[in-house]
């Protein structure tokens, strides 16, 4: 067991002070106080450069970086990990606080994180793709995806002001489009007009868009989901095309518990809420709308896969009773929700790969397995904010005390790669 001690970011479109649950875990890891005019958006758990951890060495002998860490100590990954991924570890952990709205953006596969980083370095800070799981802790709304052809048909039919913006004969090929490669042409050339329209475009769409949406709103039947958001992403980005590209997108809501996979080419913006989130080791994002960050609007728009589908949302699959685990399409992570009552006890292993767990709720003890002297058996005790990796190998039990169930998050290799390999 490897305790960690891990860093914060924080973005301006995070939660302010104590309403964050970013700002309360690193407060109870650090032993500091919340500041309270700051915005604590991400909580980082694993290697990479922009936000890396460190291990706390027994008997206060200092911290050392995790990656320096496991540079010296190899067998903790696991023979599969350390020959895969060169040494490192391949995910990145997260908690996230969202109260505005984050960026219209995309990750990119691998060849062109490579070109990206080496053409520019100081925006793409790495080689590596990021395909990303997101997992609600509260409830969590994000722009995934794109809309279905008739969704999007639909749109365009009861949206006059993004009719004019695109211009008929983008909205007659939308109108027109069927399936397959074409319809993803089409898609593709009608979401590039859009987000490559002229800023005074934009201004004019949405000034006479809003001032429709609020006269609605004060009709019989009011606004539907998707105009209400877009009301309220106005509110936070004045003029920003971002706005009008969610009539393109899915607008999906995780009730605590659910989950969504993004893959690599994939457009998506979160909106509010907490999740956990768990993605390969990378912090390549690129944006065209909804930030005051750079934007990289032709490389967006040229890179996306123009999949159109509502987005599929993942409960998890129970693999013990205490154990509910989500599994994406992606070697280098899954993450598991366990959940121990009171007088319960469970089984945490790293079989053949390195995990990280969070201690979200409750109060615990870590013991050996099979130990007949419980004094003997016991390692440490968990609280609320402990961050802690098990190296590979490593199998101990975990139980509950106090009067609340212990609850943690974990995220490691996936299971599917690593039993592949024995």
């Amino acid at each position: 067991m490897i305790r960690l001690q891990c860093q914060v970011q924080h973005y301006e479109w995070g939660r302010i002070g104590e309403e964050s649950e970013v700002g309360r875990l690193h407060a109870l890891m650090t032993g500091s106080a919340v500041d309270a005019d700051v915005p604590y958006a991400e909580l980082w758990m694993g290697t990479h450069a922009s936000g890396p951890s460190t291990v706390l060495r027994r008997g206060g002998a200092g911290q050392i970086l995790l990656k320096d860490w496991l540079q010296r100590h190899p067998e903790a990954l696991g023979d599969r990990v350390l020959e895969r991924w060169n040494g490192d570890l391949p995910f990145l952990f997260k908690v996230l606080s969202v109260a505005k709205a984050l960026s219209i953006q995309a990750h990119p596969d691998k060849k062109l994180a490579e070109y990206l980083h080496g053409k520019n370095p100081q925006v793409y800070k790495d080689a590596n793709h990021k395909p990303e799981l997101a997992l609600a802790l509260t409830r969590f709304g994000a722009l995934c995806g794109f809309v279905t052809s008739q969704e999007l048909q639909a749109a365009l039919e009861s949206v006059p002001e993004l009719r004019d913006a695109l211009g008929p004969l983008v909205v007659e090929s939308v109108i027109r489009s069927g399936c397959g490669q074409s319809a993803k042409d089409v898609l593709r050339r009608a979401f590039t007009c859009l987000m490559t329209l002229d800023e005074s475009v934009v201004t004019h769409t949405l000034s006479n868009l809003i001032d429709r949406l609020k006269r609605k709103s004060k009709a019989a039947g009011g606004l539907s989901p998707k105009e209400e958001l877009v009301v309220s992403l106005e509110k936070q980005y004045p003029g920003d095309v971002g706005v009008l590209s969610a009539f393109f997108l899915n607008y999906t809501n995780l009730e605590a518990g659910q989950a969504v996979f993004l893959d690599a080419n994939e457009p998506h913006a979160y909106l509010y809420g907490e999740c956990v989130e768990c993605m390969a080791t990378s912090d390549n994002v690129v944006r065209a709308g909804l930030t005051p960050k750079f934007r990289d609007t032709q490389t967006l728009c040229s890179m996306l896969s123009y999949n159109q589908a509502s987005k599929t949302i993942l409960d998890g699959c129970y693999v013990n009773p205490f154990t509910r685990r989500y599994s994406p399409p992606s070697d280098e992570f899954e993450v598991d929700h366990i959940c121990v009552p009171v007088g319960g006890t469970a089984k945490i292993s790293s079989p053949c790969g390195p995990s990280i767990f969070l201690v979200y709720r409750g109060m615990g003890v870590l013991s050996r397995v099979g130990k007949e002297d419980e004094a003997n058996s016991i390692i440490a005790g968990l609280v609320r904010g402990n961050i802690f990796m098990l190296v590979a190998g490593t199998e101990l039990e975990v139980s509950a005390v106090m009067d609340d169930a212990l609850q943690l998050y974990r995220a490691g290799v996936s299971s599917r790669l690593l039993h592949q390999a024995v």
